[in-house]
């Protein structure tokens, strides 16, 4: 006799890998090409990423935290900055946006964030600057942009080089300009569960061509930007090949091994055809949401879009106004929809560590800290998906059981 079963519905996740017919067909065109070196699937995605942001060039590398790293060390390089020089950056975003600066040899200098949009507070930079400060990092965090007009504003002022960390935002415009297009460069991620999504992968924007070819510099081990695909020496002159195999094994910049497949640029190049309508999808799913949440507002803060701002909704964020989110979060989670923290800094050991720093330091971090989560809103939620969590939230506000 069988035992009777409960039957559980699916979980609800965060993040969303769908790989099309297209995507299959691409990335066999690179099986059978026989290539998998950076080659012409690469450099479509960069050119099609690229134009898609405004910018004149892309340029792909192995992650969002390695297109960080190498946006930083190229500015470092190239304007002559020194060990120990600092680096402004919100005290709400993903470890790797610190990391880097570590990793660059430089000081990051946290600023708290605005409580409504959860990003760099422009007007608490200022009073971060010192004559050391060489560059600012504005997250573009959960899908929108930041308040760029002051963070430029100011940037300007103290002469500063301004790093979009964008992540977690393709595809936005920021008073009809793009995201990626904004600062000096622009660093995006295609890791699993973001926008685009590729396994792994990163992507660098930028309109200066000095900066362009010190990016594939520095993801192809610091060699010499003369040569740094097979194709570089095809169809030369035979005094231009002379040239170039002269200096096809020189190194000119303590580089980095971040490079990645034709593969990976397949995935990124079919899902940028379709980017516009899965974007469409995410806000759609977010408004749902937003109207059927609305009614928790007094215990909610639900995400607001900035004026002049388009958001993509990489994930849809809540913080509670005046609890801590311990007992949602579980709730949620034991009734199967995936909860993520808001990527705080301020709370985490290492940090406190190596910044001396502590959550006091930082009020509106440590509240997003202590009450704020996120859930998905991926095109690839059900209404059926949307309306179960709306259900859940109004099961916990009314104290209902916990199934």
């Amino acid at each position: 006799m069988s035992e009777d079963r409960e039957v559980r519905p699916p979980i609800i996740g965060v993040g969303t890998m769908n790989v099309s017919p297209r995507a299959k067909a691409l990335v066999n065109e690179v099986l059978d090409s026989n290539r998998l070196s950076y080659g012409p699937m690469t450099q479509a995605f960069e050119a099609g990423f690229a134009q898609a942001h405004a910018c004149r060039f892309g340029v792909m590398s192995n992650s969002g935290t390695s297109a960080l790293l190498v946006a930083l060390a190229a500015l470092k390089e190239l304007h002559g900055w020194a060990d120990g020089d600092e680096v402004i950056l919100p005290a709400v975003t993903f470890a790797g946006t610190v990391n880097i600066v570590f990793h660059a040899r430089m000081r990051p200098v946290l600023v708290d964030v605005d409580p409504i949009h959860y990003e760099l507070d422009p007007d608490k930079i200022e009073a971060a600057v010192t004559p050391r400060t060489r560059a600012v990092i504005p997250v573009h965090v959960f899908g929108q942009p930041c308040d760029m007009d002051h963070v430029l504003e100011l940037a300007r002022r103290y002469g500063l080089r301004v790093i979009e960390d964008s992540a977690e935002t393709m595809f936005a415009t920021y008073k009809g300009r793009s995201v990626g297009s904004l600062g000096d460069i622009g660093c995006f991620s295609t890791y699993a569960a973001h926008l685009l999504t590729t396994g792994v992968g990163g992507l660098n924007t930028t309109d200066n061509p000095e900066y362009a070819d010190k990016l594939r510099s520095l993801i192809n081990h610091g060699r010499d930007s003369t040569y740094l695909s097979i194709d570089d020496d095809d169809r030369k002159s035979p005094e231009e090949l002379r040239r170039i195999v002269s200096r096809r094994f020189s190194f000119v910049s303590l580089g980095y091994s971040f490079r990645l497949t034709e593969m990976e640029a397949a995935l990124g190049l079919a899902q940028l055809e379709v980017g516009t309508e899965l974007i469409a999808v995410r806000r759609k799913n977010a408004a749902y949401l937003t109207r059927k949440l609305s009614g928790h507002e007094a215990s909610l803060q639900l995400p607001r879009i900035r004026t002049g701002c388009e958001h993509s909704f990489m994930m849809y964020p809540i913080v509670l106004r005046e609890r801590e989110k311990d007992a949602l979060v579980n709730f949620l989670e034991q009734n199967r929809v995936e909860t993520r923290e808001m990527l705080p800094l301020t709370n985490q050991p290492l940090y406190r560590r190596l910044l001396d720093i502590g959550e006091t330091d930082y009020p509106v971090a440590g509240w997003i800290n202590r009450s704020g989560f996120y859930i998905g809103c991926h095109q690839d939620l059900t209404l059926a998906d949307l309306d179960r969590i709306v259900e859940l939230f109004d099961r916990f506000f009314r104290g209902g059981p916990t199934p």
